[in-house]
């Protein structure tokens, strides 16, 4: 903190002048020989001026001078934390990593650790309203299942199809799912979080989570400390020497590799108490981040008013101006409504500083109505969920950020064209940036895909044959062979059936074959 205090306006610090010059001015008017002595002669003015030893202990001069001095320093804009971003929830990117190992299909836990992961995986997509995830498989090897995306339904799919088995290496290697996450963290332009759900991390992957400096790692621990036996789905049981496998939850290995690494760990719960841990975890690692690495400040100014308040508190005299302001204060809290509490905050506090109050503590429509601030005013809207009001608002300012926000308030209308048209206002504005071009795709394809479907639409499937005509000569049939080499790619390709987890399992497969030297 002390690194990073300044002041936002430190020319304003020049005005610290002005308390200096009321406390000198302060003590030349309270010497009375002084305002005297030009006229009345010296030896007379010592029999006539009474000297007064006992006096207030606190001067109304000092209490000005205060006030001045805490309000300058107030107008200086003392800061030493960056804002976060607004946006900081809808675009924390996050991989999940999830162990497919052998030991995950014991059934310590019901109805298997795998199986309880799944729907861990199910409720932290859900609590993440879109934004972007995506899903690596590891083992002894680690492969890609999803990169980032925010189609939570292609997700579900994906992750409903895990098993233990279409992993072509056995065994357990955290270090290479860890480094094949940060690779795709890597081509991001925010910071994102690698969560790990597995029943423990090896000692030899402490090394690499100990090399991490560039996303937040959180842990997530599926299973028991007395574990239980591994049975597979289609071999029952899994043995050694005769004996069943009794896999346990590595609790001391989980909690030396957040001691000697940093880690974030913690235990799955037969509640959503992990859940909200793990989503915490990932909205704070994105906002540390942003804090280091954001250029807007946050000004701690405000916080100096209540001092300001206080000494001028001071100034009053003999409490009867303190009892006439508390007595109309008290008449105007007690007003019908809410008119006398607000009244009461608009002498304090200007309405975008209002509007701040209320977007923070979650009421983004009462934010809305507060602020005079467009790009705030639009961001609340956003947030409430009325995108066609946030596009009123954004409208209004014409800068990359705000025809950036149009284009994802376009998206959530489903008006597709005007998103893409709004993603290139934001390029033209500010060239390369990666979120913008990034959404521009995603407006493409699905402008694309509403194109395309309205074409289908148009075509009635049961519109009537011009003519109907039969072939009374070739009543019988005619017999015929059909040549399989005849038939294209294209018909095979329609004839397969294959489900997610096969496709996984050969696309892993094929992945190993490809690295082998």
């Amino acid at each position: 903190m002390s690194a990073d205090f300044h002041f936002m306006r430190p020319w304003l610090l020049v005005s610290l002048v002005l308390p200096v010059a009321v406390l000198w001015l302060s003590s030349r008017s309270g010497d009375v020989r002084n305002q005297w002595k030009v006229i009345i002669a010296p030896h007379l003015l010592d029999r006539l001026v009474v000297d007064v030893t006992e006096g207030p202990s606190i001067r109304p001069s000092w209490v000005l001078a205060g006030i001045l001095t805490v309000g300058i320093l107030a107008a200086a804009g003392p800061a030493w934390e960056r804002e976060r971003p607004p946006f900081v929830e809808d675009t924390a990117p996050l991989i999940i990593a999830v162990d497919l190992s052998p030991t995950m299909d014991a059934i310590d836990v019901t109805p298997s650790r795998l199986e309880r992961a799944k729907l861990k995986i199910h409720d932290v997509i859900a609590s993440r309203n879109g934004a972007r995830t995506g899903i690596i498989a590891y083992a002894g090897s680690a492969h890609l299942v999803l990169p980032l995306t925010e189609d939570a339904s292609l997700i579900e799919t994906y992750i409903d199809a895990l098993a233990t088995r279409i992993m072509p290496v056995s065994g357990k290697d955290t270090a290479k799912a860890l480094k094949l996450a940060e690779d795709m963290l890597a081509q991001e332009s925010a910071t994102g979080t690698i969560l790990f759900i597995t029943d423990g991390v090896e000692q030899t992957a402490f090394e690499a989570f100990k090399q991490n400096t560039g996303s937040g790692i959180v842990v997530l621990g599926v299973g028991t400390a007395e574990g239980g036996p591994v049975k597979t789905p289609d071999k029952g049981f899994l043995s050694e020497g005769g004996n069943r496998v009794l896999a346990k939850l590595d609790v001391d290995g989980l909690q030396n590799l957040h001691r000697l690494t940093g880690a974030d760990v913690a235990t799955a719960t037969a509640d959503d108490t992990d859940i909200r841990w793990v989503s915490q975890r990932i909205r704070s690692n994105f906002a540390e981040k942003k804090a280091t690495e954001g250029d807007r400040w946050r000004d701690m100014g405000w916080w100096l008013v209540v001092p300001v308040v206080v000494a001028l508190a001071l100034s009053f005299r003999r409490g009867w101006v303190v009892r006439t302001g508390v007595f109309l204060l008290a008449l105007r809290l007690l007003s019908p409504g809410d008119a006398g509490a607000a009244e009461f905050t608009d002498m304090w506090l200007t309405p975008d500083q209002q509007g701040r109050l209320a977007f923070e503590r979650g009421d983004f429509a009462g934010a809305a109505s507060h602020f005079s601030d467009l790009m705030w005013r639009g961001v609340s809207f956003y947030r409430a969920g009325k995108f066609a009001d946030a596009v009123d608002a954004f409208a209004s300012v014409d800068t990359a950020e705000s025809w950036y926000d149009q284009g994802n308030a376009f998206l959530h209308l489903s008006r597709f064209e005007e998103a893409v048209a709004a993603f290139g206002k934001a390029l033209d504005k500010r060239k390369d940036w990666p979120d913008a071009q990034a959404n521009l795709v995603i407006a493409e394809r699905l402008l694309e895909a509403q194109k395309d479907k309205e074409q289908e639409e148009q075509q009635d499937p049961n519109e009537k044959p011009d003519s109907v005509q039969f072939d009374d000569k070739g009543k019988k049939g005619k017999e015929g062979q059909i040549d399989i080499a005849e038939q294209t790619s294209e018909m095979w390709m329609k004839n397969l059936q294959v489900s997610p987890a096969d496709l996984m399992a050969r696309k892993f497969s094929l992945e190993i074959q490809k690295r082998k030297p």
